[in-house]
């Protein structure tokens, strides 16, 4: 266990590059499983989650080599399918949210897999309903088995179909198109997540010699094939780091710029900040967040409250709304906060309470900011990351508060975040990782 120590209060300044995507990487990680060719994937990020699950490949017998500083080949040409059944490989996943990416390519390709209730974040329920009727209406069936609290899911052919998801789940959406690829016939996926990453994973497959169509909708035509083949994948810089850095910079920054962020890939993340008002300058595919003494949150052309909503892409992500809510304590109005997927995720927001921070949290799922317009500075506490994104958005927080914080439980941030002192300490930052 490791502990944060930060030293609030100095400004930031300089250039920062984004690691590569998480969500992706899990994505197309287990993508690898679906072929015994060698497949490249390049622009890895070195975090918890994405090492966990690339280790949990190897255990099943994936060749990983690493070929780069963030580069890896994957070569799934010899899988143990024994060892898929041991309870080593069930506790392992149980551990390992992303493990739950690993059922369609397995099913797609192997015809079965095991399902255990996997982690990650505590958030609130994160169901696997829409993963689990996708995989049944291309025909797999379910068996329960007690005594390992698992689930057996086979099928000797999986049937393409038409289905309408009951979520447009990212996951889900990635799952089923995996399972999808290889299946007999045409799969049709309606209400489909269309984020920039599934649509990574499906041109990836596609160049491994899948037949999907539609990409970019939330309508995926999917043409089954007999076999896919190797290639090579580059991962999108990761655009929650991105927002996270623009916040970052517009609570502590005096002039960032942030490279390579592959801005036709964020959405409305930079308009979000933009709301709140900060300025955020593009040049080319960067961008840069100069210093600013104040920012005026904007208000909606009736003189209405400010709200800003999670929404399913591309409206604006729900893993940035923490790094909003910091952000928006120390601009000058006031902000509604609507939480609509998570009823968990809002609690953090007593930290920040405990610093100074004028919130009112409404219910679980709705917090109004009062900003603070730079009159009083957040105070330094003692606090614990409790996921990935609040601990980033505490983070933020406390390097723009007066004296010294410690933050608990940073493994939650490693998860999420490569590196994350060293890279913001090179900035200006007083970041110190302390063994608890």
């Amino acid at each position: 266990m490791a502990t944060f120590k930060i030293e609030g209060g100095h400004l930031l300044k300089g250039t920062i590059t984004p690691q590569g995507a998480k969500n992706e990487a899990l994505q197309v990680i287990c993508a690898t499983l679906l072929t015994s060719d060698k497949v490249i994937i390049r622009n890895i990020p070195d975090i918890r989650d994405v090492n966990n699950l690339i280790q949990l490949l190897s255990d099943i017998g994936v060749h990983v080599e690493k070929t780069g500083k963030d580069e890896c080949s994957f070569q799934a040409n010899t899988l143990n399918l024994q060892y898929l059944q041991s309870d080593d490989f069930v506790r392992k996943c149980a551990e390992l949210r992303g493990s739950v990416l690993m059922i369609g390519p397995l099913l797609g390709r192997m015809g079965k897999a095991v399902v255990a209730k996997p982690g990650g974040d505590k958030i609130g329920r994160r169901r696997l309903d829409t993963h689990f009727l996708g995989f049944k209406n291309l025909g797999a069936k379910f068996q329960q088995i007690p005594e390992r609290n698992v689930y057996e899911i086979g099928a000797r052919r999986l049937k393409g179909t038409y289905m309408l998801l009951d979520e447009a789940s990212v996951t889900g959406t990635a799952n089923i198109i995996m399972a999808a690829v290889l299946a007999e016939g045409i799969t049709t996926i309606y209400n489909a997540a269309c984020e920039p990453y599934v649509q990574q994973l499906c041109h990836m497959l596609n160049r491994m010699g899948a037949n999907i169509s539609g990409i970019g909708s939330n309508l995926l035509t999917v043409k089954g094939v007999k076999s896919l083949h190797g290639t090579e994948h580059k991962l999108l810089p990761d655009m929650i780091e991105v927002g996270s850095f623009i916040g970052m910079a517009a609570m502590c920054g005096d002039g960032i710029r942030i490279k390579d962020v592959s801005l036709h890939d964020l959405g409305i993340i930079p308009d979000a900040f933009r709301r709140l008002g900060v300025k955020v300058e593009v040049d080319g595919d960067d961008l840069f967040i100069p210093h600013q003494k104040h920012y005026i949150v904007d208000s909606f052309i009736d003189g209405t409250i400010m709200t800003l909503a999670d929404a399913p892409w591309p409206g604006l992500t729900p893993d940035l709304l923490s790094v909003l809510i910091v952000v928006a304590t120390q601009a000058r109005g006031s902000v509604l906060f609507h939480q609509k997927m998570f009823e968990s995720r809002l609690f953090f927001v007593d930290r920040l309470i405990d610093m100074g921070a004028q919130i009112i949290l409404c219910d679980p799922h709705r917090a109004v900011v009062v900003g603070h317009d730079r009159s009083r500075q957040l105070r330094a506490s003692r606090m614990s990351s409790p996921d990935i994104r609040a601990g980033i958005a505490l983070l933020i927080a406390a390097m723009s508060a007066q004296g010294t914080s410690l933050i608990s439980n940073i493994e939650q941030i490693d998860r999420g975040y490569e590196n994350i002192e060293a890279r913001l300490n090179a900035l200006g930052a007083h970041i110190e990782r302390v063994k608890s």
